[in-house]
């Protein structure tokens, strides 16, 4: 006969009979669950018995309103067998087939979630002063050095220490620079991102120059550069950035403002799962 639908999970040609070893118990197990006493004919020295007023029952549990002994011969015959999990077929179930906020994102393990952490962290005052150094000081979150003006972070954020900053997840991560600095006349400044994934050693995963080619005058002239990349964070105790300058003469200085996160500042995405 025809159907519409999924194929049955079970066909049944007949009934199934079950024989139990009886004793002075009214509790016995069913080899087939049941949904109730309904689904069994049971029979007692060739008597059925009514469901319900002589037994009951449910799942694989059979109760007796009395108990038997062990010269009774009892059975029982499956009307029916209540199927307890029907995997449907792969690539059966459709967008349609899901209740409206059904998955939850703890069932999205493994996939893409979408941005789950930005963070800003901007320079405060002029540092490195005609120093190649790391960038040590003057650091601060954006949307805690500037409280009140709409800025903010998503998720846990980034901590720093000495310069020196801990991602708060594992993941991908985008890293982006905005460099501003006043260069010495006839000078060449660069600032650098540089990641370490032991803990210790760091290497050099972009940089960006400014420069000021006036080589005849004598005041540093501003100038601005973008860097960004991208790093795989497996393990958030090793894998740390931190950011450093070179080729700075005297007169040089990475800009850093109190009230604006215009100059000088660092901005962190997590993309995705690593």
């Amino acid at each position: 006969m025809p159907f519409i639908g999924n194929q049955p999970a079970l066909a049944y040609t007949s009934f199934a009979k079950q024989d139990f070893t009886t004793s002075a118990t009214t509790s016995y197990t069913l080899d087939n669950p049941v949904t109730n006493e309904n689904e069994i004919a049971l029979f007692i020295n060739f008597v059925r018995q009514e469901p319900t007023t002589a037994y009951t029952a449910s799942g694989t549990s059979l109760t007796l309103t009395s108990a038997t002994s062990a010269s009774d011969d009892m059975y029982c015959v499956y009307l029916g067998k209540a199927v307890q999990t029907v995997n449907p077929p792969a690539g059966s179930v459709g967008t349609s087939q899901l209740a409206d906020s059904s998955v939850t994102s703890a069932k999205l393990s493994g996939v893409t979630q979408g941005i789950t952490e930005v963070d800003v962290w901007m320079v405060t005052a002029d540092t490195n002063s005609g120093t190649d150094a790391d960038i040590t000081t003057n650091l601060a979150r954006a949307s805690t050095q500037i409280s009140g003006k709409g800025l903010t972070y998503i998720g846990t954020g980034m901590t720093e220490s000495s310069g020196i900053f801990t991602f708060p997840s594992t993941g991908i991560w985008k890293i982006d620079v905005n460099f501003q600095g006043n260069v010495a006349p006839n000078d060449n400044a660069f600032i650098y991102i540089n990641v370490t994934l032991n803990n210790s050693t760091y290497n050099n995963l972009g940089g960006a120059g400014i420069s000021n080619k006036d080589s005849t005058g004598t005041a540093a002239g501003i100038d601005t550069g973008n860097v960004s990349t991208i790093i795989d964070v497996t393990d958030t105790s090793n894998v740390k950035v931190k950011f450093s300058t070179s080729s700075f003469a005297a007169g040089t200085v990475v800009n850093g403002n109190t009230s604006e996160p215009i100059e000088t500042y660092f901005m962190f995405t997590r993309l995705g799962d690593t």
